[in-house]
C-alpha cells in the first residue's frame, strides 16, 4: 500500500495577511500516534483488510464515515474510538508501520521540522506483538522514514488505566530505547479513570534516570482536583498538556516553575473541553504568564486541524501579528526533549 493522505481540515480559517503558517517551520510536541492517523489512511487499511478477509473488519464501518467532518465527539465518546475502532484496524505489523509512516508524512508535509510523537506500548496477542516489539516497530518506522526536513522523537505513554506495574514497564521500555529515539514518558488516557498516586514509583524512576516527563494536566473537571494536580506536579513534569481546569493556587506553581505548556485549540473546542470557542480559549491567559507555550494538534486524525491551521486559528482569534506568530512557533524550542544539539538546529532554522 502507498501511504495515503491525512485528515480533512475541519476547522479551516481565513489566513492572516502576511502569514504563511504552512511553510513556517513548526514544532509539534503533543501528538498521539493513533489519534494522528488520517481518515484516508485508515480507509486504505480498512479496504485492504476487507478485501483480504481479515478477521474483525466486517463489523467495522468505513473510516471515512466513522471520522467524517460532521461527526461529533466528546470525552465520553472519544476514548472508546481508540480501543474499539482504531486499534482494531491497526492491529498488525503492516498496518502499524503503514499508519505510522502516513502520520510522519502528514506532519512533514505540513511544515513540521521537529516532532515528538507519543504512543502507549501496545500488546497485540493475535499478532504476537509484545509491548517491546510494538515500540521497536514504531521506532524502526521512524528511523526508515529519513525525512530531509523533520526530526522525529518518541514519547512512551502510561495510560491512566494502567497498573503501577504496567507503568513501570513503560518507563523501563523508555529507558531501554532512549538511545534509539525515545526521549520521555507521558501520562495520558481517560481523565475519569485511575488514581494517579499509584504511578509515583514509575515517574520517580523516570526522574532518577533523567528521563523527561510530560503529563496530561487538568484536562477535564473530573481530573482537576487540587489534590490530584499537586500529586501530578510532585512527579516533576518538564511539560504539561491542556491545562484547562486549573485552580488559581495551582496556576501559581506552574507559573513559578515556568513549565512548558502544550496547548491544543481545536481539540479542546471540538470535544467540548472548554466553554465557548476559539476566542474563549485559555491560550489568552497563559500567553501572559511567561510560561513557554507550544501549539499542538493532539489527535489531528480525529480533529481534522493540522498544526498550520492551529496557527492560523490562534492568529485570527487572538489578534497575533505574523511576527508574533513566528515568536510563538519558536517558544517551544527550549522545552523539547530532543537535546541541546536539536535545540541548536531549531534555533538556526527558525530564526531564518
Amino acid at each position: 500500500m502507498e501511504v495515503a493522505g491525512g485528515a480533512t481540515v475541519l476547522m479551516d480559517t481565513d489566513p492572516v495577511q502576511g502569514l504563511d503558517a504552512k511553510s513556517m517551520p513548526k514544532i509539534e510536541l503533543h501528538a498521539h500516534l493513533s489519534g494522528s492517523i488520517g481518515p484516508t489512511c485508515l480507509h486504505e487499511i480498512w479496504l485492504s483488510k476487507k478485501q483480504s478477509g481479515a478477521d474483525g473488519t466486517s463489523d467495522l464501518s468505513d473510516p471515512l464515515q466513522e471520522l467524517a467532518p460532521t461527526k461529533a465527539f466528546d470525552l465520553l465518546t472519544f476514548f472508546p474510538l481508540f480501543s474499539k475502532y482504531i486499534y482494531e484496524l491497526c492491529n498488525d505489523a503492516e498496518s502499524i508501520a503503514y499508519s505510522t509512516k502516513s502520520v510522519l508524512q502528514d506532519f512533514q508535509d505540513d511544515g513540521v521540522v521537529y516532532l515528538e510523537l507519543r504512543t502507549t506500548p501496545r500488546l497485540i496477542k493475535q499478532a504476537a506483538i509484545t509491548k517491546e516489539a510494538y515500540v521497536q516497530l514504531v521506532l524502526s518506522t521512524i528511523s526508515s522514514f529519513k525525512s530531509p526536513t523533520m526530526v522525529t522523537k518518541l514519547i512512551l505513554s502510561v495510560d491512566r488505566r494502567n497498573s503501577s506495574e504496567e507503568a513501570l514497564e513503560v518507563v523501563d521500555l523508555a529507558l531501554r530505547y532512549r538511545d534509539q529515539g525515545v526521549v520521555g514518558v507521558d501520562l495520558c488516557g481517560d481523565p475519569t479513570k485511575g488514581d494517579v498516586e499509584i504511578f509515583r514509583p514509575a515517574f520517580a524512576k523516570a526522574k532518577e534516570n533523567d528521563l523527561k516527563i510530560t503529563i496530561h494536566f487538568a484536562e477535564a473537571q473530573q481530573s482537576s482536583s487540587e489534590h490530584e494536580l499537586r500529586t501530578l506536579l510532585s512527579f516533576g513534569p518538564d511539560r504539561i498538556g491542556h491545562v484547562i481546569h486549573v485552580p488559581d493556587t495551582i496556576k501559581e506553581v506552574i507559573i513559578e516553575r515556568k513549565l512548558g505548556l502544550e496547548l491544543c485549540l481545536s481539540c479542546n473546542v471540538k470535544f467540548g473541553m472548554i466553554s465557548g470557542s476559539f476566542a474563549d480559549h485559555h491560550f489568552i491567559y497563559w500567553k501572559g504568564t511567561g510560561c513557554p507555550i507550544t501549539l499542538c494538534t493532539d489527535d489531528v486524525g480525529v480533529v481534522g486541524s493540522p498544526l498550520s491551521n492551529e496557527y492560523d486559528l490562534i492568529a485570527e482569534h487572538s489578534g497575533l501579528k505574523p511576527r508574533e506568530v513566528h515568536e510563538l512557533a519558536r517558544s517551544g524550542i527550549e522545552t523539547i526533549f530532543g537535546g541541546d544539539d536539536e535545540k541548536d538546529r531549531l534555533r538556526k532554522l527558525m530564526w531564518n
